[in-house]
């Protein structure tokens, strides 16, 4: 089963926070897959990776091209891995496939949007029941994670 994580974004938008979760897969060698809820979210995250710091980028590719399969972080709307991803993050209220083939999985939602809310509390509900290992954390005052189950 895989280690299946929930961050409530409260203080700080998804745009400040993901590069540096992607960051840290990175460093630890693991293949990513970002799962967008539509195709403009992707747009806008593909232009974000290329540019969130001056000094530094995240390489990564909008998913549907020949090398695919050689992409660190791959960017899709489709339930599918073509990069043999450990790590696959659901944003914009992506609907995740099946999570057993992966490492981890990362949900990220607006705490401060009643729907995106309430659609994290009926993915948290069947993910327990699919029987993975789940973490809930909440974005404290000054930015930073507080586990709160």
């Amino acid at each position: 089963m895989s280690d299946v994580l929930f961050y409530h974004l409260q203080h700080q938008p998804l745009e400040k926070v993901l590069p540096g979760l992607l960051e840290k897969c990175l460093e630890r060698e693991w293949r990513v897959v970002v799962q967008a809820g539509d195709a403009d979210a992707l747009k806008a995250l593909d232009t974000l990776l290329w540019s969130y710091r001056a000094d530094a980028f995240l390489p990564h590719a909008l998913a549907g091209g020949e090398d695919d399969a050689r992409q660190p972080i791959l960017l899709s709307e489709a339930p599918d891995n073509p990069n043999a991803a450990a790590v696959r993050f659901l944003v914009h209220r992506a609907e995740p496939p099946d999570l057993a083939e992966y490492t981890r999985a990362v949900f990220l939602f607006d705490g401060n949007d009643p729907d995106a809310l309430a659609q994290a509390r009926g993915h948290w509900k069947l993910q327990k029941a699919a029987g993975h290992a789940l973490t809930y954390w909440q974005q404290g005052d000054s930015g930073g994670w507080v586990k709160k189950a």
